[in-house]
This record gives structure tokens, C-alpha cells and sequence, in this order.
């Protein structure tokens, strides 16, 4: 990871609470929830943020058991995972919680994953972000202008990166010195807050301790040279030395609670490597593990990672053959099961993959996965009637993890001689992807074919919508 984008990352959240929000000493709950809406639009237009369900069920789920054990919270509290390969995670404001998918892959079990989360729950509980926004009055135009500067120089390649830190360093050296003491006692009590919520948890506070190791170890991927105040999460040599003392003389108590859910770390965490990191690394690793392990306690797990990496290699008969391999040590499998049906249906097999896929329906987190790749599987097969009755409840369902849904209803209804609805449905595919642009073109021709009433009125008012924040878009382009 290259360090000027840990640099990029951090700046774009801490320029945000940077420009003037109020002269108050604090902000208030509603302020700050305020705060969070323009924020939350902001990041979702970057489009980083992963909408894998199965990933994203294990975050919430780890998140909301240790919320059960905090008093009444002022904010409702969203986990979320960005598509990087970062190991970070960061608290938002107004209770919104990021975890890196490369920090997920980075750890080696849901304690320590826990751990990390417990700390972004104090940082969100403690209202830490209220006061990073607070401090940001100490912070000088001359300051934002070096900090901006430094961010677009140093997002560059080559020697401009080594000018962007050099400038970065300088002018934030001034502008944030006296936010030091501020944000490490900030850490500490989030620590120790993150500590006293994994004790009553059903998960090791250790984990805390052994995944600030791991940050040491990886050193933030590059970046341990960069001052503390640069970092989203400073000090971590002090902080695993506070953590080591808190944690010295811990004995689990015999009434600790029971973990009553299988988080399924593993198989989610070479779910992330399989689908989503770097092809070439991810294949070498994989392969070197299963080498040296073969029948290793996540042998099951390493095979669907491979698994999904050939798939993503087209190489799909290899690919099969790990998910068939996965599916021997973990039999009937819903997370196996749904990615072997859908690369059946990718190798041009759409009946073995509804053979595949039958039963996982009811499944709570991969039913609507496996109904759209059935979906998929009946569009293939010509069965329209049942294809648009899967693709529709899909989108009533979750339609945003699914926006090909609409590009597929958009099929099938071209294929029923439908032209207004089928470029209706194209213009919410396309508006899901935020291609604003093709988007409009879609549905103005919607509207030239377009006879229902209804239909007519949802076009115009989604056009309108569309317009407008193209509008905006444009606007800010130019200035």
C-alpha cells in the first residue's frame, strides 16, 4: 500500500471536520447526526464502501453483540467495510463505523477482529469525533492550504510524492501540534473503554492486544514513518505497552458469555481474498498455504478462497474443483454452495447451477444471493416469467447489492417487446452505478414509449431526481 494513499485517506476524512462547523464548544447529537448525513453522502458517491452480505452480516454482528452490553446509545450505530486494501478502521461521525477489508484479511481470527471494533465503538461512544471536529478551529487556513496541497502533490508518482509528504509534514507540524494530546489520550480511553466491552462480551479483550501487534508488525503498511498526528490510529507502540499492562493479570471469569453465533471468520475472510484482493498475490499465497497445509483447520476455508480466485482467473474448472473440494470438508455449505451455482452459470451451466442452489433460498443471509443467480440461471434457460418474478424480489429486497437485477429486467422485458419499460429499467441500472449520464438518456427514452400512467410518473420524477444531481455535479466540476 503506498503510504501517500494512507495519507490521501486520512486527509479527505480529517479535511471534512476541518472547514468551520461551529464556534460552540462542542457540537450537539443533532448537529453531529447532521454532520454525519453530508458525510455518509460523500462517501457512499466514492463508492468504496463493499456490499458483500456475507462479509457485511459478521461485521454487524460482532458490532451489535458488544453494543449489547453499552447502556442506550445517542446514535444508532452502521458498520461498514471499505474496499481497500488498508489495514485501518475508523469511526465516523454519528456512529458510523468503517473496517478495511485489508484489515480483515490481515487478521487471523474474529477476537482480534472484535478487538478493533470494540476500540472504533469506544472512539463513537466517547463522542471522540465530536471533539476532533471541536478541535479542527486550531487548525489555520495556511494549514488546510498545505495539508490540501501536500494530498494532491503527493497522490502523484514519483518524486512529487516524496515533495507532497515533505509538504504535508510541515505545514501540519503547525496546524495540529496542539491536537497531539488531545488525540492520544483519545486512543488510551478508547483502549481502555474497547477492553471493558470485550470483557463482557463473548470475545478475548487479548484479541485488542494481538491485532495492535499485527498493525506494528505490518506498520500500517508503509507508513510508520509518518508522524503520529498524520495517523488515524497514532502511538501503537505505547498503546500495545497500555494494552499489555490492562490485560497482565486477566483471567477470562467463569460467567464470561458464551459466543452463540459461528462468526465464520475464516471462510469470510478468504472470501475477501478470493473476490476482492490483488488476483496475482492472492492466487501465490493461497496456493503456498495450501501447499504447506493441506489438511490444515482452514483447509475448507483456503479451498474457496482458490476457488473464487480461479474464478476471477476464468479458469473455471479449477475453480470448481476447489469449491467441489471446499464442499467435502464442509458439507452442504450455503456460503460454498452459492459461489459454485453461480460459476456454473458463469461456465454456461445454468441447470446444474439451480440444481446447486436449490434450497439455500431460505437461507437468512444468502437466500437473496441465491434467488438472483437463480434468477440468472431461469433468464439463461428462457423461463422469463419466473426470472422477472426472482428479479423482482430481489430488488424489493436489497436492491442495492443488486443493481444488475434492473440491467437483467431490462433484458427480459426488451425480449417481451416492452421498449418503454426495458429503458425505464436500464435508466435505474445505470442511476444505481451512478452513470448519471447514460441514465438520462435511458429514461427520456422510457418516456417516448411509456403509455401506464404510473410508469410515466416514476420516469419523470427519476429523471427530475437525476437531473437535478447532475446539475450539481456539474457545477462543481467547474468551480
Amino acid at each position: 500500500m503506498n503510504p501517500i494513499k494512507s495519507f490521501f485517506i486520512f486527509l479527505s476524512f480529517l479535511l471534512f471536520f476541518s472547514f468551520p462547523l461551529s464556534n460552540s464548544l462542542a457540537i450537539s447529537i443533532p448537529e453531529e447526526n447532521e454532520v454525519a448525513k453530508k458525510f455518509m453522502t460523500m462517501i457512499q458517491k466514492q463508492q468504496k464502501i463493499l456490499n458483500d452480505p456475507i462479509a457485511n452480516h459478521m461485521i454487524r454482528q460482532v458490532g451489535n453483540h458488544i453494543l449489547s452490553f453499552l447502556p442506550p446509545q445517542p446514535f444508532k450505530y452502521s458498520f461498514y467495510i471499505v474496499n481497500d486494501d488498508v489495514f485501518n478502521a475508523f469511526a465516523g461521525p454519528g456512529a458510523h463505523i468503517f473496517v478495511y477489508r485489508g484489515l480483515i484479511t490481515s487478521l487471523d481470527s474474529i477476537d482480534e477482529l472484535a478487538g478493533i471494533i470494540g476500540h472504533e465503538i469506544a472512539h463513537a461512544a466517547s463522542r471522540h469525533v465530536s471533539e476532533s471536529i471541536d478541535r479542527s478551529k486550531f487548525i489555520s487556513i495556511g494549514s488546510l492550504a498545505g495539508m490540501l496541497a501536500g494530498a494532491i502533490i503527493g497522490s502523484q508518482s514519483g518524486s512529487d510524492s516524496d515533495a507532497g509528504a515533505t509538504l504535508m509534514k510541515g505545514s501540519m507540524a503547525i496546524g495540529q501540534t496542539a491536537m497531539l494530546a488531545f488525540t492520544r489520550e483519545n486512543e488510551t480511553e478508547a483502549d481502555e473503554k474497547g477492553i471493558m466491552f470485550l470483557k463482557r462480551s463473548c470475545f478475548s479483550p487479548e484479541g485488542l492486544q494481538s491485532g495492535l501487534m499485527k498493525i506494528r508488525a505490518l506498520d500500517f503498511r508503509g507508513t510508520e514513518g509518518i508522524p503520529d498526528y498524520v495517523k488515524t490510529h497514532p502511538g501503537t507502540a505505547s498503546r500495545i505497552a497500555h494494552v499489555e499492562t490492562i490485560l497482565s493479570d486477566y483471567i477470562p471469569p467463569e460467567n464470561k458469555a458464551d459466543c452463540d453465533t459461528d462468526f465464520r471468520f475464516d471462510m469470510v475472510k478468504y472470501r475477501l481474498l478470493g473476490l476482492y484482493a490483488e488476483i496475482k498475490p492472492t492466487f501465490n499465497t493461497l496456493t503456498t498455504q495450501l501447499k504447506d497445509n493441506p489438511s490444515g483447520t482452514d483447509a475448507a476455508a483456503i479451498h474457496y478462497g482458490l476457488g473464487l480466485v480461479y474464478a476471477r482467473k476464468s479458469m473455471r474448472e479449477q475453480a470448481i474443483f476447489h469449491l467441489k473440494k471446499a464442499l467435502s470438508i464442509n458439507i452442504f455449505d450455503p456460503m460454498v454452495l452459492v459461489e459454485l451455482g453461480r460459476i456454473y452459470l458463469m461456465n454456461g451451466e445454468p441447470q446444474k447451477a439451480l440444481n446447486t442452489l436449490k434450497g439455500i433460498e431460505s437461507e437468512p443471509v444468502m437466500g437473496v444471493m441465491a434467488k438472483f443467480h437463480q434468477a440468472a440461471a431461469h433468464l439463461e434457460l428462457r423461463n422469463l416469467s419466473t426470472a422477472k418474478d426472482l428479479f423482482n424480489t430481489v430488488l424489493n429486497q436489497a436492491p442495492e447489492t443488486y443493481p444488475k437485477a434492473y440491467y437483467h429486467l431490462a433484458n427480459i422485458l426488451s425480449l417481451e417487446k416492452k421498449k418503454g419499460l426495458s429503458h425505464y429499467y436500464l435508466g435505474l441500472y445505470y442511476a444505481e452505478i451512478n452513470n448519471n449520464k447514460t441514465a438520462i438518456i435511458h429514461l427520456n427514452k422510457a418516456l417516448e414509449h411509456l403509455t401506464d400512467k404510473d410508469d410515466i410518473k416514476k420516469a419523470k420524477d427519476r429523471l427530475h431526481q437525476l437531473k437535478k444531481e447532475f446539475s450539481k455535479n456539474r457545477e462543481k466540476e467547474q468551480h
